[in-house]
């Protein structure tokens, strides 16, 4: 009887002590998932100083969000958003109102290239990315798709701005055609005089250029502020989720 009372008292503190863990660790959990959804706020509402990589103690946080459907569902809440501003709009018919939009994380997707380099803990290396920019193999953000055929279809003038080298011209018009985008206006690269300038900067001075030329820029998609902010900027912008990396 004394050895079965003593069993039972330490099967009681056993399993005392495992729920205390237990809950522990899930205090933990929830703890940490708050601070990096904090963290992630203040990625897409600009209130960060310029960061290289996310948190560390992210890491899990970040790629569950990248693949899972909290992404998703923010990309067809901008998506959607943009598509009833556009159709408010009353164009004016001269082929002057212009969409913009940038491409990477906008578009096209890196994410199956960030999955395997850190989703975003791994400082950013411009050999191995321009390697998968090389292969043409970036998927469609299909939400984006299709608002993307939506202002075509209602008469939108579509530019597409990107700090993507000149030097990848053919591959990106591969990818984007394969991908399902098959038209635009134009098709903005960065030549070598404009490598080195701040994104913020090349790309207030390509959107200058068209204002010059008599466009009216009434949207602009773009997964960065720097797609978004500076001179020339559009009537209206829409910035996608991207707490992968930043450009400034």
């Amino acid at each position: 009887m004394f050895f079965f009372k003593l069993f039972l008292l330490f099967s009681f503190f056993s399993f005392t002590f495992s729920h205390d863990i237990e809950t522990q660790f899930h205090k933990f959990d929830e703890e940490l998932k708050l601070q990096c959804t904090s963290w992630r706020f203040s990625v897409e509402a600009n209130n960060l100083s310029p960061w290289k990589t996310i948190p560390e103690k992210c890491l899990g946080y970040v790629k569950d969000y990248m693949t899972g459907r909290g992404y998703k569902l923010d990309l067809e809440r901008v998506s959607d958003e943009a598509g009833v501003y556009a159709k408010s709009l009353e164009l004016s018919g001269d082929g002057k109102d212009v969409w913009i939009f940038d491409i990477d994380e906008t578009l096209l997707s890196n994410l199956p290239y960030y999955v395997e380099h850190g989703n975003g803990l791994e400082i950013f290396d411009p050999i191995e990315f321009d390697k998968w920019v090389q292969m043409g193999m970036a998927p469609a953000i299909e939400p984006s798709l299709k608002l993307y055929e939506k202002l075509l279809d209602s008469g939108f003038k579509v530019f597409l701005l990107t700090g993507r080298s000149e030097k990848h011209r053919s591959i990106t018009i591969e990818n984007l055609t394969k991908a399902g985008f098959r038209t635009w206006h134009k098709l903005i690269l960065r030549d070598p005089e404009h490598h080195g300038k701040l994104a913020t900067v090349f790309k207030s001075e390509k959107r200058g250029e068209m204002v010059e030329a008599g466009y009216r820029i009434l949207g602009n998609s773009g997964d960065q502020w720097s797609d978004l902010l500076g001179a020339a900027p559009s009537r209206r912008s829409f910035k996608l989720p991207n707490p992968m990396y930043y450009i400034p």
